[in-house]
């Protein structure tokens, strides 16, 4: 199927920066809270108040700073993402720092319920939020992107051709890649691998795709048995982002069909995992190119989906 080549930037979601502001609000008032009442959570939990409470009172306006940082970060969160990514962070340390000092006798267990309101219910609406800013940004990189077929015109792969020059001779599949530690990748390039010789036969070029050096795609498809197969090497992610492929979202990386593949589909068993090389949070596609135009685009809906390169891209029948 022919595809619109004009690609619109992605906006980020009405409800991050309202979120954010209520976070700043939250953070404010409970930094005021311990500020003037710097002994009241300990005699809540029926614990002796500290010695102390100006320590308490810093840690206060701690949380309040903090406040302020999401303020700022709700009114642009696309270029105040690394205010999430502190908050974050300081979510994810505070409860390993609540667990070990509660399990070794110096806070009772039930001042754990602190840290569910303060730290444990961000984690999800955080780390959505840096997902959505990293996908907003690229998709405005993408803007500035050239057009596919000079995309294509500039782009040669390991064996000296160019991509445009390949497409206006015969059909080219291109097939773009995640990263070399995503096991379904892995399991791609063994399904490209069995059926190359179908694809080969039709008359399409098949040539490979990844974020890697050249000499780790090398490695890469011979490991998978894809050795005969051409490949790019596209660091700066030029192919990914003419193919209009974006950057996922929480649910597309990680969501219930990736977790279910994970753990019951036997994937990372037959085929493992490895270092990242490129972003971790690009989507893989399939392409068929002719004459420098796409004729088939398959663009993943989930990190985890499966494609049958030969029949849903190709046109081909039947190949397994």
């Amino acid at each position: 199927m022919e595809i619109d080549q004009q690609a619109t930037p992605l906006q980020m979601p009405g409800w991050v920066p309202r979120l954010l502001m209520f976070a700043a609000v939250y953070n404010l008032i409970w930094g005021a809270f311990v500020i003037l009442f710097p002994t009241f959570p300990f005699r809540l939990a029926g614990m002796e108040p500290p010695n102390y409470p100006a320590l308490v009172q810093g840690l206060g306006m701690i949380v309040g700073v903090y406040g302020i940082g999401y303020a700022l970060a709700a009114r642009d969160p696309v270029t105040q993402w690394p205010l999430v990514l502190v908050g974050l962070i300081g979510k994810l340390l505070g409860p390993i720092g609540f667990v070990y000092a509660a399990s070794i006798g110096e806070f009772p267990w039930v001042t754990g319920l602190t840290i569910v309101a303060n730290d444990l219910v961000w984690w999800l609406p955080f780390t959505s939020i840096l997902l959505h800013a990293a996908r907003v940004s690229d998709s405005r990189l993408a803007m500035t992107e050239l057009p596919l077929v000079e995309v294509l015109r500039r782009t040669r792969t390991a064996r000296g051709e160019t991509l445009g020059e390949i497409s206006h001779r015969q059909d080219l599949l291109l097939v773009c890649l995640r990263h070399s530690g995503c096991t379904y990748c892995r399991e791609a390039l063994a399904d490209l691998a069995r059926q190359s010789s179908a694809i080969t036969a039709a008359g399409a070029y098949p040539v490979v795709v990844h974020m890697g050096t050249a000499a780790d795609g090398e490695l890469m498809l011979r490991k998978f048995g894809c050795q005969g197969i051409d490949q790019v090497s596209d660091p700066g992610r030029h192919v990914y982002r003419a193919l209009q492929l974006r950057l996922g979202t929480l649910a597309e990386l990680a969501g219930w069909t990736t977790i279910w593949r994970t753990l019951f589909g036997g994937t990372i068993f037959r085929f493992g995992f490895g270092r990242i090389l490129g972003s971790g949070l690009q989507m893989p596609g399939a392409f068929l190119i002719r004459d420098g135009r796409i004729v088939t685009a398959y663009r993943h809906r989930s990190s985890a989906e499966r494609v049958n390169f030969a029949e849903d891209v190709c046109g081909l029948q039947q190949i397994a």
